[in-house]
Order: C-alpha cells, then structure tokens, then sequence
C-alpha cells in the first residue's frame, strides 16, 4: 500500500477536528487490516475497485467513480480485487489521534 496524505489542515469552527485528505494506492488482491478511524471516513474510487466489510453490515463493492464512507469509529476493512484500487480518502478526524486503530479479529 501507498499512502500519501495531500492535505492535514485543522477544520475552522470545530474544535480538535481536522481534514486528511490522502492519495492511496492498493495493489490487486490486498486485504488491509481490520480497523476504525476516530473519525468519519470518504473513499472516491479513482481507479480499479474495492469491497468494503463494515462490522454489522454487508459487503460493499465500489468501482471507478463510486465512493463509499466509513462511519464515526466503525470497525472496517477493505479488500482490493484483480486490478487494485486507487482512491482519494477524505476524513473529518479528531486533532491529534493516529490515523487508523488496528483491530484484533
């Protein structure tokens, strides 16, 4: 995974939030770990596609010009097929925290 975050900038009118905007690049059939953000999470599929599990919820497939969003601390992961997947992931976060929380499974 390539990961490179374009924009951090604190979010005027809320307090400890801040904006990550990040350029991520996923190699075909790639799972990350399970996780959550303390935050809320877009991803815009650029190029290729990917299946989002949420826990609780059913799988999610999104392809080249769809986005998906990951609630508030929502445990999650991504699974990447044949292509891979380039995504745009804007996130509305709290000040301070690491960006991903791993998650035992």
């Amino acid at each position: 995974m390539k990961m490179e975050n374009l924009i951090i900038n604190k979010l005027a009118g809320a307090q400890d939030t801040e904006v990550v905007l990040s350029h991520v690049a996923l190699p075909a059939n790639t799972t990350l770990p399970t996780h959550w953000h303390p935050g809320e999470e877009f991803a815009y599929v650029l190029e290729g596609s990917f299946t989002l599990w949420q826990e609780g919820e059913d799988d999610q497939v999104f392809k080249k010009g769809e986005y998906g969003v990951v609630p508030y601390k929502k445990v999650h992961t991504i699974t990447t097929g044949e292509n891979g997947a380039v995504l745009l992931v804007f996130r509305v976060h709290e000040e301070g925290e690491p960006e991903r929380i791993l998650v035992e499974t």
